[in-house]
């Protein structure tokens, strides 16, 4: 593994909205790409609210099926926790699913692909990609 997709991309690749974002799919192995729980659950949810749940949610299902869908645990938590303290101290914040991909990017020691590059960028040590 050495990408971690963030929700906003998922989303994109899902309702094929960005010709680039299909065209770096294609150009990285499923191997290279993993999924938090987070997004796991942001995505599930999101197809449970749409209009046509059944549906929505096994598109979502099948999307996710050859990615690895690494857990959040205690040392995410503490490593979330510690970005949110810097953050705070500078007067910056993000929201609390958002520090939790970060997290796992970072304890994973992934790239992650993202197109809200500006929320992100504030994490020290995080690698960005944007395939939009």
């Amino acid at each position: 593994m050495t990408h971690l997709l963030d929700t906003n991309v998922c989303v994109a690749y899902l309702r094929g909205s960005s010709p680039s974002l299909l065209d770096a799919f294609q150009i990285h192995d499923s191997g290279d790409l993993a999924i938090c729980a987070t997004v796991r659950s942001e995505l599930i949810y999101g197809a449970l609210r749409s209009k046509e749940p059944v549906s929505a949610e096994a598109h979502v299902r099948r999307f996710l099926a050859p990615y690895p869908s690494l857990p959040f645990d205690e040392s995410m938590a503490d490593l979330s926790a510690r970005i949110r303290a810097r953050l705070a101290s500078t007067g910056s914040k993000i929201g609390p699913y958002d520090l939790q991909i970060a997290a796992t990017a970072l304890l994973y020691k992934l790239t992650l692909v993202t197109h809200n590059t500006r929320e992100f960028s504030r994490i020290e040590g995080l690698l960005i990609e944007d395939w939009e």
